[in-house]
């Protein structure tokens, strides 16, 4: 139940949008990008590729998203995020989709393999949604809804289960794009639903404690442009590579 002085978050719907798209295209480029980990033909080109699917899900779909959806929640108090645990979270995103990805893409696909890739994987999402949550430095206290924050972590769960699971068994643009679509709607779905769990109590510290902190606006319209940059690269460049692997093989 929310507290009666609680400060309400206020979302812009515009912003929401955003964060929706933000998360599709990291979807849709780790999709593209995943396809490259079974096919690898040594450890080397393996890793790279684990690395590169782990960071467009991780910190573009998961992370990325997270801090923009962080921008539309619109409270009547000043927020700035500590740089260290903001970073912690980015970590914590991107590490545990390579875990993932690593242990769902390893010798033959089965199901047992991909729930305890899922498991790891969406806690560790869980772990970044809440850490960035910590990041935050304000004049109140976040009181979290113990009901919500399982249910925001079994989403989680689930939707990396399912984000494995299209990463390794689709293939063609067309199947990748409704799966990102699909993406984008459940990790909007994780967050806003730990959104949802937390109330924000006002506890007097006043604008003192935003002191060393990063601005929110600067922090999530420079995340905006980094990543959709980063993932448009990443994208294209693989795309460039399966075109030219489909024409050695004609």
């Amino acid at each position: 139940m929310p507290h009666e002085h609680a400060i309400q978050c206020i979302h812009e719907p515009y912003l929401v949008v955003l964060s929706y798209l933000v998360s599709v295209l990291g979807s849709f480029t780790a999709l593209q990008l995943a396809v490259a980990i079974p096919a690898a033909t040594g450890p080397a080109q393996r890793l790279r590729a684990i690395v590169a699917a782990g960071v467009a899900m991780g910190g573009g779909a998961i992370w990325a998203m997270h801090f923009i959806a962080m921008l539309a929640c619109n409270m009547d108090i000043p927020v700035a995020y500590d740089v260290a645990l903001t970073t912690l979270s980015a970590l914590i995103g991107m590490v545990s989709c390579m875990l993932g990805l690593s242990i769902a893409g390893s010798s033959v696909f089965g199901w047992g393999k991909l729930v305890v890739a899922g498991v790891f994987m969406g806690l560790g999402v869980t772990g970044m949604h809440y850490t960035g949550m910590a990041a935050m430095m304000m004049p109140a206290n976040a009181v979290y809804d113990t009901a919500l924050v399982a249910a925001s972590a079994t989403i989680a769960v689930v939707a990396s289960i399912v984000a494995l699971w299209l990463a390794f068994k689709l293939r063609g643009a067309m199947q990748m794009f409704g799966s990102a679509l699909v993406m984008g709607i459940a990790v909007c779905g994780m967050h806003y639903t730990g959104m949802a769990a937390a109330s924000f109590l006002p506890n007097g510290a006043g604008n003192a404690v935003l002191a060393g902190g990063l601005s929110g606006d600067y922090l999530g319209s420079s995340i905006f442009v980094v990543t959709t940059v980063v993932l448009a690269m990443m994208l294209v460049t693989s795309l460039i590579r399966q075109r030219q692997r489909q024409l050695v093989e004609i």
